[in-house]
């Protein structure tokens, strides 16, 4: 299951209480204070797992609490500190404040990490309180409370090129096609349900990641449909493909609705590089399809088909001289 929005509620230690004690040996029945600090409390971390795909284990964990620091006790000893707790989350997580929306961070890189709850400090024993005019104090600290709040966790796949298009324009095709990604393939809309990751090779020095969502319809900026809830998954890649089914009755109008719904729903996303992709070029007939090649080179477009691989090696030749134009790190840093 595809999991990539949950909310959670973590919270960090509380810091442990000091100690009030007084040195007592044989002959020193009178010794002085010896009341050692509490501990710390434990943090909650959030890092990146190369291992983990999803936020399905949160999902299942929806509360994450760090031990507390121990007691401190006698002869100046410290408590124990509380253990920390870490929240395994895949690449590519964007957290935010629950309650505000205010962003806390965003974890992309495979080590990154973020203390999201500090735990609190442990409170001071008696010794601590010891002076020339309060040479036996009975007092000592409680310790810092730890905090807790609510998290909102939402996971933006990390790509460089997007497919996006319409139901059934053949996005999920053409990823099975160009890369070892094996999604659920129908002659029916909306077959794809969850986003997917394929790597594109072109050869051995040259590679990217490509990502498939489902298809988009009138309205999914708005919500509609299953392309609002994954429209995120392509804000992060470079280079857009824009595919449209050759066959439809009216491409031009396609592609349209495509552009309008990617610009109601991110300025940015509009402005990113984008290449025009005609799909399904096997199913007209060799008249049509030549006459639309010929018009589809005057635009700058593309026409392929996945099933018969007719312009795939051209299409990817031009993503991979779009993606070495676009900002951002060196395309396949992010492929093992």
């Amino acid at each position: 299951m595809f999991i990539d929005h949950v909310k959670i509620e973590v919270t960090s230690g509380n810091g442990g209480p000091g100690c009030v004690s007084f040195r007592r040996e044989k002959f020193v029945p009178k010794g002085g204070p010896d009341g050692g600090d509490g501990g710390r409390g434990g943090d909650v971390w959030l890092k990146v797992n190369p291992h983990v795909r999803t936020l399905l284990d949160c999902r299942e964990t929806l509360r994450y609490r760090a031990v507390h620091g121990g007691f401190g006790s006698g002869n100046n000893k410290t408590g124990k500190s509380g253990a920390d707790v870490i929240v395994w989350l895949p690449a590519g997580t964007m957290v935010k404040d629950a309650e505000t929306g205010e962003p806390l961070g965003d974890l992309t890189g495979p080590e990154d990490s973020l203390c999201i709850a500090k735990g609190g400090r442990g409170g001071r024993g008696n010794s601590r309180f010891a002076s020339a005019t309060n040479q036996a104090p009975r007092r000592c600290d409680p310790g810092e409370a730890g905090v807790s709040k609510m998290i909102e966790l939402e996971l933006k796949l990390i790509a460089d090129v997007g497919f996006v298009g319409l139901p059934n324009a053949g996005k999920s095709t053409l990823l099975s096609r160009v890369s070892r990604a094996r999604p659920k393939i129908a002659d029916y809309p909306f077959t794809t349900l969850e986003p997917g990751l394929g790597i594109c090779k072109l050869d051995n020095e040259r590679q990217f990641v490509a990502a498939d969502i489902p298809g988009l319809i009138e309205g999914a900026s708005a919500g509609k449909g299953l392309g609002f809830q994954f429209l995120r998954h392509i804000e992060r890649t470079r280079v857009l493909a824009l595919l449209c089914d050759a066959s439809s009755e009216d491409p031009a109008a396609d592609v349209a609705l495509v552009e309008r719904e990617l610009k109601e729903y991110s300025a940015a996303l509009a402005e990113k590089p984008r290449v025009h992709v005609l799909t399904k070029a096997d199913v007209l007939s060799p008249e049509d399809r030549q006459a639309l090649v010929a018009k589809a080179r005057a635009a700058g477009e593309y026409v392929i088909s996945a099933h018969s691989g007719e312009g795939l090696p051209e299409l990817l030749e031009e993503l991979w001289r779009r993606l070495a134009k676009s900002p951002g790190e060196e395309v396949g840093d992010d492929v093992e």
